[in-house]
């Protein structure tokens, strides 16, 4: 994880460094004296070498401190940890939408292979995971507040507000995760073991969901962490267009203000966020699944025996 995050703290770094803008100009304004822009320059070190601002800023992040945001003069750290909160939550629902819809669309398509009913089943996953999130987020609001009425087309000030963000955000991800479940399956009801179930007369239902399903979600449980990373990429666009106060909301008014502090800290956590959940889905598939856990006990005797015999 931590060249990883070394590595993407670098290259947010070199990509502002290299995008045209000033942010100086922008805390300025076009009016102000070229000895104003050459203070408020000196002050925010910019004219520093790129390395040593690299280096300044890991061994900030380090000691807590994610530096101060060019425009407001806030601490970063703060109005991220106020703002998170909503991004979690919203991709949270999400996940918990994408797993309610993904999982019995993968079920049904594949225990009805080659019918007109997987046929069905895999054009809608296709057309979710082809649609851009946006839009659909798009087609929601015209749709349900602006036809019908129904539902308040931006801010979450009653829980109806979460309802249009959370399905526009848990579409694709939700046909991801079918796909994915639909290919399980067929793999998993083809095993030596679901055979023998079925010989000792088991019902269908009982192989399927007491033996098949079982082992059919543990790739899948492999999958939802990567979700839950580009759900928080995806959350941007959701929190834009739906007037969300999260972290994708805060990361885009930094990048239009050019706010060093505000990319590097939300781009930085975000990362973060994203390989402490990739570990632990790791943790966890090694203790779901026996046949790693089979391997890891092996190894380990194998080094207690090599052990042994160098004594």
């Amino acid at each position: 994880m931590i060249p990883i995050l070394l590595g993407i703290s670098f290259i947010v770094l070199v990509l502002i460094d290299i995008t045209p803008g000033d942010p100086v100009r922008i805390i300025v304004g076009s009016t102000a004296t070229p000895e104003e822009y050459a203070k408020v320059r000196e002050e925010l070190r910019l004219d520093d070498p790129l390395p040593t601002r690299y280096v300044r800023f890991i061994w900030n992040v380090l000691r807590g401190d994610f530096g101060k945001s060019f425009t407001t003069k806030r601490e970063v750290w703060p109005d991220m940890m106020q703002r998170f909160p909503y991004t979690l939550m919203l991709v949270s629902l999400s996940m918990i939408l994408s797993l309610a819809i993904g999982i019995p669309l993968g079920v049904f398509a594949a225990t009805h292979q080659y019918t007109w009913k997987d046929n069905l089943a895999i054009l809608i996953s296709l057309i979710c995971v082809s649609m851009p999130s946006f839009w659909f987020a798009l087609l929601l609001v015209r749709l349900f507040s602006v036809k019908l009425t129904l539902l308040p087309p931006a801010g979450i000030e009653e829980w109806q507000g979460w309802i249009l963000p959370t399905f526009s955000l848990a579409l694709g991800y939700a046909a991801v995760i079918a796909r994915q479940m639909r290919s399980t399956v067929l793999e998993v009801i083809r095993q030596d073991y679901i055979t023998t179930a079925r010989a000792k007369g088991l019902a269908e239902r009982k192989v399927l969901f007491r033996h098949a399903l079982k082992n059919a979600l543990i790739p899948v449980v492999m999958i939802v962490g990567t979700i839950f990373g580009l759900s928080l990429g995806g959350a941007l666009i959701s929190e834009v267009i739906f007037s969300i106060p999260g972290l994708g909301q805060y990361t885009l008014t930094g990048l239009i203000n050019r706010d060093y502090a505000v990319i590097q800290g939300t781009v930085l956590f975000l990362s973060t966020v994203f390989c402490v959940v990739i570990l632990l889905v790791d943790i966890i598939f090694a203790f779901i699944d026996p046949r790693i856990r089979s391997q890891y006990v092996r190894r380990r005797k194998r080094q207690k025996g090599r052990s042994n015999d160098g004594q």
